[in-house]
Formats: C-alpha cells, structure tokens, sequence
C-alpha cells in the first residue's frame, strides 16, 4: 500500500501558497491571476485522475478519495491548487493510516483552515464553523453533541491561524484561555486536546465504521456488524487499515455486490484501467467528471457529494451512457453529445459548449481492442466477458454464440455496469 503518488505533479505545486487577495492589482491583473489559477486547478484535477490510473495502489486512491469526500474542502473557497495539491498528498499519506494523526493534521491543514475559517478564530470573536464540522461531519454525526460543547470547542480553536506564509502557527495573544467544558470534561483545552476528546467518544468510531460500510458495503448498514467492527477501530487505536481489511472480509461485503452504483470517477477512471485505455488529454476526463457531477477538488458543499443513487439522474444517466458508447464503438461524436438531456446548445455558455465539443471530442478518440482485450483476459464467450466486466449479472440478456469480444459493447451499455 503505497502512501504517496507515483504520478508527477505540475510544475507550479509546490511553490509558496497563493493569497487569495493580493492588495494594488489592477483589474487585468486580477483577471490574469484568476485565469492562471483556472488552469491550475485544471492542471491538479487532470494529475489527480492520471494516478488512480496509473497508481500500483488503487484502494491508496479510493481512500483518498473517500477522505476528499469526508475533510471536504474546494477550491472556489481555498482559491489555491498549491494547497489543495498539499492537502491531497496529507489525505492520500493517511489513508490507510492513523485516523487520529490523520484527524489532528487535517484540523492544521491550510486548505481546510481557510475553508472553514479556522484561521479567523479569535477570542474575542470566536468563530463556530470548523469546531461545528468537525463534530457533525468529521467525527460524531448528528444528535451527539450540544451547542454548548460546539461553543466551548469553538473557544479551544481560538489562537489557531495561519502566518503570512499560510503555514499553521498558534497566536497566544489571540487564543481564549479560560477553562472550557467539553463533552462534560473541564479543563484548559485547546484545539488538539479537543480533537483528543473526540477520539475519546466512541460514537467517533462507529461514525467513521458507518461511513466507510456505506461507501465500500452496502447503502444499508447493519448495526451489530458495524458496532463490532467499530469497537475493533477504537482498540486499534483508529488503525484504518485493518479496519478496512475486516470490513472487506465481512461476509456482507460478498454478499452486497451490485449494491453500490458507481461514482462518475469510478465510472470513467474504472473504465480506463480496465481496458488499459489512454485519454488524449486528461482534461477530457476532467471535463467528463463535471458532467457527470463529480468535479475533484470541487466539492457541492461542507458535506461532500451525497453519492449512491443521486449519481443517477435523467442528463447523467444519458452521459454515462453516451461515454460508453463512444468507447465500445467507432462512430463520430453527434452534434449533441454530451449536452444535457434538458438543455440544447442555443441555451449553453459558449464556454459550456467548447468544453462538452472538447470533451465529446476526446471520448471518441478512445478506442477499446474487444478482441485484444478479450485474448489477454481469456473472455471466450459472452458469459467470461460478463463476469469479468460485472459485479452482477447483466440485465439484458446476452447472444448465446456471441464471442466474448462481441459482448463487449453490449456488456458496457448494461445497467449492471453501472453499479459495482
């Protein structure tokens, strides 16, 4: 299990993070700023999806896409893809690690500081965001913690900032020293001793076991199992990697196939490393992601995408399938390709249509071998190829004579490929 990225980032990552407000620009400079950090963030996204292709560590990358998901930040907020690329390399070193080392340096981290406004915390003027998330969203869920104990946090997290070089630093002169009370415990407590807190609870522990079930199980938890698997997680000391290595042996886990509907990166990225495909242009599947509603380093809100079946809807479904398409068959991309079901391209920004000509473009320039591919795996027939390409069964039902190379297509257009 590897803990960093095999794939080399862009040349500007890791230069000094970018202020997101520069004093004395004027408006063409400002406009040139922007259009630099618009090609940045491109730049991140399309290194992003080029590893979970290219990594020898995939679950490495589903982790860390799940903890994208999970310490969510984004980068209309941030307004630097130098520190989103940090923030990245930190989830995807933790991965598998240390949920308590991994939940103390995100509440350090400068991206999810300037997210959820740590680094304005004062004592004269406490600010509830981070101390709020990191109770509902990051450790104990809803219903599991008072306002009185977000008000207290929130106090512990005053003093925290960012120096002028948006590196983490302590400001004593700002930070609220007075005794606070927390989950019932009073003391002196500053920001990492109320993360201490929280690795205490052990509603932390089946929060995150909960998580991880509905993400990598099933839509459905099962309490008892979850409980156990949790009680493990607190007697690891938060070790996520067995963890996760329990959970993937429950016999839950070989039960629920089918039950997952893959996110649009699963779809896309999936399909790439199953047929050993290359886009043109990574900005391609970049492009592709948005559509489909998963735009990395871009999440909707504080709570992340919300996945599952809302990943499916009338324009997605219609652009999930029209990607496949293009890849199981040689035929030019239409005039419509790619535009919203509901929408026409009389009605788009000019911006939105070149990027769908652009991303329809390149979707049609990838073409899949059948017939290689089905030699290398041993696809014989229709039933080999379905049970290579499948987590279930296909819908449809396949020609009986048909040669595994043949069923491809077909296979790829199956609502069964859809879901995992």
């Amino acid at each position: 299990v590897r803990t960093q990225a095999v794939t080399l980032p862009p040349g500007w990552a890791n230069e000094p993070f970018e202020r997101p407000g520069q004093p004395g620009l004027t408006e063409d400079q400002k406009k040139a700023l922007q259009q630099e950090r618009n090609q940045h963030a491109v730049e991140l996204r399309s290194w992003w999806l080029n590893e979970m292709r290219d990594t020898p560590s995939p679950l490495t990358e589903k982790m860390t896409l799940f903890w994208h998901n999970h310490f969510v930040s984004a980068l209309d907020k941030v307004r630097s893809p130098q520190m989103m690329y940090q923030q990245n390399l930190l989830l995807r070193h933790y991965a598998l690690g240390d949920f308590g080392q991994l939940l103390h340096a995100v509440a350090r981290d400068p991206a999810m500081m300037r997210y959820l406004d740590t680094a304005n915390n004062r004592k004269d003027q406490p600010n509830e965001n981070f101390a709020r998330e990191v109770m509902e969203l990051f450790t104990l869920g809803e219903g599991h913690y008072s306002e009185q104990d977000i008000r207290e946090a929130a106090r512990a997290f005053t003093g925290w900032g960012l120096d002028r070089d948006d590196q983490f630093i302590v400001r004593p002169r700002l930070r609220d020293a007075g005794e606070k009370t927390i989950f019932g415990q009073r003391g002196n407590f500053d920001g990492d001793d109320v993360i201490d807190l929280l690795l205490q609870q052990p509603q932390t522990a089946v929060f995150i076991t909960n998580k991880l079930w509905r993400n990598f199980v099933s839509p459905m938890p099962d309490a008892a199992m979850i409980n156990k698997l949790a009680a493990d997680f607190r007697r690891d000391h938060y070790q996520i990697k067995p963890l996760m290595r329990a959970l993937l042996l429950t016999p839950q886990f070989w039960r629920s196939q089918g039950l997952l509907v893959k996110s649009p990166v699963e779809l896309t990225v999936g399909t790439l490393v199953t047929f050993d495909l290359n886009p043109p242009d990574w900005r391609v599947i970049a492009g592709l992601n948005r559509q489909l509603g998963q735009d990395v380093f871009a999440p909707p809100n504080v709570k992340g995408w919300p996945g599952g079946e809302a990943w499916i809807n009338s324009a997605t479904l219609l652009t999930r399938k029209q990607f496949l398409d293009r890849i199981a068959h040689d035929a030019a991309p239409s005039r419509d390709a790619y535009v919203q079901a509901d929408g026409s391209m009389n009605e788009m920004a000019g911006r939105e249509a070149r990027i769908n000509r652009f991303v329809a473009k390149g979707v049609a320039s990838m073409k899949l071998q059948p017939d290689e591919w089905a030699a290398i795996y041993g696809a014989r027939n229709a039933a080999d190829a379905a049970r290579l390409l499948l987590a279930v069964p296909p819908a449809n039902p396949l020609p009986p004579d048909a040669s595994g190379a043949k069923a491809i297509a077909q296979l790829l257009l199956d609502p069964a490929y859809q879901v995992e």
